[in-house]
């Protein structure tokens, strides 16, 4: 595996950007490119103006040539391993993957291995020139569902703009504690839990944090809801759906202990107390495709679990009412 690649770009100043500074400059030529980017390869010399080394602050006239020689280094500490993927869609641009619930998105103290991260390095190499090897937005270890990689530089930008800009389509499928009467938003801030250090909670210092839901199918003390989310925090709809007292079932880390309907069937009994994931899923994708500009989308059924565990909801409901009559 390569552990460096280059980029070669080349532009004139135009009339317009003339005794502008070269960082502001390079914006405006090379947009495509962070301006982190574009000011590393200034202050590493690998940017020349009529093949002179300059400052990012010394100005450019009209006519000089810009050529940015990059070169990308690797992430020595990651490597590649041979763990298969369920992939979506891939092109040149992007990757899309329909994540397991149990798969680690990116190594971290005590997940050097066995990552998304890991595996994706397996099946495009490239990417190790990539910073985060293209990731540029995660799930949760236990969730599972779509997830977008940036295959090159351009389309990192492009994503991780898009992102911020709000503009990138996500909505869930999730199993909740409770019988919801309707959807809704929640708009609450999200940051580290005060005592609890692991986890994540509503705080008034908290990120700001927009999460809309709809009831999709009710059952005796359960709801399935589809959420879309506007911003993307660590926990997110975990966090939203605790704050208004309808946590997730299963969720190791801020549900508590499983809620069982009255006269619950020893099927249903197995599987709540035995489902030992959030039951969140990434149902849908959609985003502005970096190279074509045109809207590209993906949808992915829920994974068995999640299935199985809806199953077992509605046959409950149904014997319940059968009993009643």
């Amino acid at each position: 595996m390569s552990q460096t690649d280059s980029e070669t770009l080349q532009a004139a100043v135009p009339e317009e950007l003339a005794n502008k500074r070269l960082d502001q400059v390079l914006a405006k030529l090379f947009a495509e490119y962070s301006r982190s980017r574009l000011q590393q390869w200034i202050e590493a010399g690998q940017v020349t103006v009529d093949g002179k080394i300059l400052r990012s602050k010394d100005k450019v006239l009209a006519g000089q040539q810009i050529q940015v020689n990059a070169q990308l280094h690797a992430e020595d500490s990651w490597q590649a391993e041979a763990i298969p993927l369920q992939i979506v869609y891939e092109d040149k641009s992007l990757i899309v993957i329909n994540k397991p619930a149990g798969l680690v998105v990116h190594p971290a103290a005590g997940n050097r291995s066995g990552t998304l991260l890991n595996a994706l390095l397996h099946h495009a190499p490239e990417l190790i020139n990539i910073p985060r090897a293209g990731i540029v937005h995660r799930l949760d270890k236990d969730t599972s569902g779509l997830l977008v990689i940036a295959r090159n530089l351009k389309a990192q930008k492009s994503l991780v703009e898009q992102l911020q800009a709000r503009t990138v389509s996500r909505q869930y499928l999730a199993v909740v504690n409770g019988m919801m009467t309707s959807g809704g938003t929640v708009d609450a801030p999200i940051g580290r839990h005060p005592s609890h250090r692991t986890r994540m909670a509503v705080v008034p210092s908290g990120r700001p944090a927009v999460s809309h839901y709809r009831v999709v199918e009710r059952f005796r003390a359960h709801t399935l809801i589809r959420v879309s989310l506007e911003t993307g925090r660590t926990h997110q709809i975990r966090v939203h759906m605790l704050h208004i007292q309808h946590p997730l079932v299963g969720d190791p880390e801020y549900a508590g202990r499983a809620r069982i309907p009255p006269a619950a069937s020893e099927t249903l009994l197995a599987m709540l107390r035995d489902f030992k994931r959030q039951a969140l899923h990434a149902e849908q994708l959609a985003l502005i495709h970096p190279r074509s500009g045109k809207e590209v989308a993906w949808e992915q059924p829920m994974p068995d679990d999640m299935q199985q565990l809806l199953a077992a909801l509605r046959e409950d409901s149904r014997n319940y009412v059968g009993k009643k009559s």
